[in-house]
């Protein structure tokens, strides 16, 4: 059996179906084995690696199973590195196999010879490089393993042109024995016992919930205990979708662009209740002034969270899904009316939304017109800031969008990943047009699949938030920050034969709205806004979270 064979059972082991890449010449044996196999996963070519990788991320993100990529040696390895640092931050369970130059020529500065495992060390859980064919199978099969378990992220497994053509006979049977681990077994009933005493002596309490309740796919457990002890529930970036946007305990995005009574819920609260997150910069402000007259109680999977950013009262370790099944099993059921009054006082009247053609109203109709489960996918700008402020995410709905890294033109190969793992439901992709450019090439991988996506680029001819910021804090110094090329987005989908609008009012995006053309697969809106509208709240660099400018 060849490696190249191997490379393709081992996918069938793990029950891949789906991958993305690009070949080039040091993967030529794989893609020759993919085109000879009759049942190897479908491969979708990309136009660009890194958007390989950002549609393995966003199918990954979909389904909840690793996501797989394809990538040759030199520059095509090279161009992974976004993307894996993207998944790495967020916590994407990816496998990328990138080739390189055959064994004999490593470390002789071959052609397109590149180390990429000593590149990619610190933006992957775990990467290999493979000298031996006989180690292929177990390399690969414990890269599925890595990748998935414990806390996800993206492993890289790098595999020299010869190791592709090297024949070997695997013993699949121990391979299967092997790759059997246990679940590391963590108690803390000591903790849960400290935990509800906490709980049920707090005042003001409150739940961050970040994307590690989605990663332990525990959104209804959060759900119901917040129902049963009536404590409010504010979200970090990642974490939006872990509770219906309509639901009577959910605040919001708390941070840097929270809304007021969110953040100063977060400010006044005498408990916070962490769960799943790593406290990000984003969310806390000003070092050392988050929950500073609170308790905190970190509840995480990674050890190495507890205590990086923020300073807890009280740590859990293990499964999200698990601790809060137990804490639900005790804890007692509570009415907290006061205080979800006393929220609700604070929230800022002023931010509601205005009338006219602007971002908030836009979502808005946008949300209306789409399916309410529909997986929404985020570019990296104003406009992701505004889809988490406005849309009205559902419980458990697909929210896609790069938060660790933040990584502007994510959004295409990221829409196009959750298309395919959802080819019956519509993608909607939020987009900017600075977002959108990086990455647009990729409407050619649209169209040619005819994936249902719903483009909607936020257009205001600027690079929205470094131009806010040099408003705010530059004195309007404006450095290159004004896309003063006016450029069609409906012309250039138009090149790939993808229908579009250009929409300059509210009227008009209704109209386009309701011909629903998404539906039997892509259109591009060009939402031409006014590069005046700023995302509000802001909390300035250095500031704690309760000192806002709202306007």
């Amino acid at each position: 059996m060849k490696g190249a064979e191997i490379v393709l059972e081992v996918f069938k082991r793990e029950s891949v179906e789906l991958m993305f890449g690009y070949p080039g010449g040091a993967v030529i044996p794989l893609y020759d084995a993919l085109h000879r196999a009759d049942d190897a996963p479908r491969h979708i070519r990309t136009v660009h690696e890194q958007n390989a990788v950002h549609a393995a991320d966003g199918y990954a993100r979909a389904t909840g199973k690793p996501g797989v990529c394809i990538a040759t040696s030199g520059p095509g390895a090279s161009n992974t590195i976004t993307g894996l640092a993207t998944a790495y931050m967020d916590s994407v369970p990816l496998v990328v196999l990138t080739g390189q130059v055959p064994t004999a020529l490593l470390g002789k500065d071959s052609f397109q010879e590149l180390d990429i495992t000593g590149i990619t060390f610190s933006i992957t859980k775990h990467n290999y490089l493979v000298r031996d064919v006989n180690d292929l199978a177990e390399v690969l099969t414990e890269a599925f393993e890595v990748a998935s378990s414990g806390r996800p992220g993206p492993v890289l497994v790098d595999i020299p042109k010869d190791i592709f053509l090297a024949e070997t006979t695997p013993d699949w049977a121990a391979l299967g024995q092997a790759a059997v681990k246990e679940a590391v077994k963590v108690n803390y009933s000591a903790e849960i016992q400290e935990a509800l005493a906490m709980i049920e002596s707090a005042k003001r309490p409150v739940i961050l919930a970040g994307g590690g309740v989605k990663l332990s796919e525990a959104t209804k457990e959060l759900v119901a205990f917040a129902e049963k002890t009536q404590i409010p529930v504010i979200n970090t970036l990642m974490g939006l979708g872990t509770i219906d946007r309509a639901h009577a305990l959910s605040l919001g995005m708390v941070g840097m662009h929270g809304f007021k009574h969110v953040n100063l819920a977060a400010s006044q609260s005498d408990l916070i209740l962490a769960i799943g997150t790593r406290f990000s910069d984003r969310v806390v402000g000003k070092r050392g002034s988050f929950g500073k007259n609170a308790s905190i109680i970190h509840i995480d999977l990674d050890p190495t969270e507890f205590g990086k950013n923020v300073q807890q009262s009280l740590s859990i370790r293990g499964d999200v899904k698990k601790i809060l099944w137990d804490l639900l099993a005790v804890v007692p059921s509570s009415e907290r009316a006061d205080w979800l009054n006393h929220i609700q006082k604070l929230e800022n009247k002023s931010s509601d939304r205005a009338h006219g053609f602007t971002p908030a109203n836009i979502l808005s109709a946008i949300n209306k017109a789409v399916d309410p489960r529909a997986t929404v996918v985020t570019d990296v700008g104003q406009h992701q800031m505004w889809a988490a402020q406005f849309w009205d995410f559902k419980e458990s709905v697909n929210f896609i969008t790069s938060g660790g890294l933040g990584t502007m033109g994510f959004g295409p190969g990221a829409a196009m990943g959750a298309s395919m793992a959802n080819p019956d439901q519509t993608t909607v992709l939020i987009t900017g047009d600075g977002s959108f450019r990086m990455s647009a090439s990729e409407l050619l991988t649209i169209a040619k699949h005819d994936m249902p996506i719903l483009i909607a680029v936020m257009n205001n001819r600027a690079l929205g938030m470094v131009r806010q910021w040099q408003q705010l804090f530059q004195d309007e110094r404006y450095a290159e920050t004004t896309n003063d090329e006016d450029m069609s987005f409906e012309a250039l989908a138009a090149v790939y034969k993808i229908p579009g609008a250009t929409v300059d009012t509210l009227e008009e995006l209704e109209a386009v709205l309701r011909e629903r053309k998404w539906e039997s697969g892509p259109f591009l809106m060009d939402l031409r806004i006014e590069n005046t509208h700023n995302v509000y709240p802001i909390v300035p660099p250095g500031k704690p979270i309760d000192q806002l400018i709202t306007e």
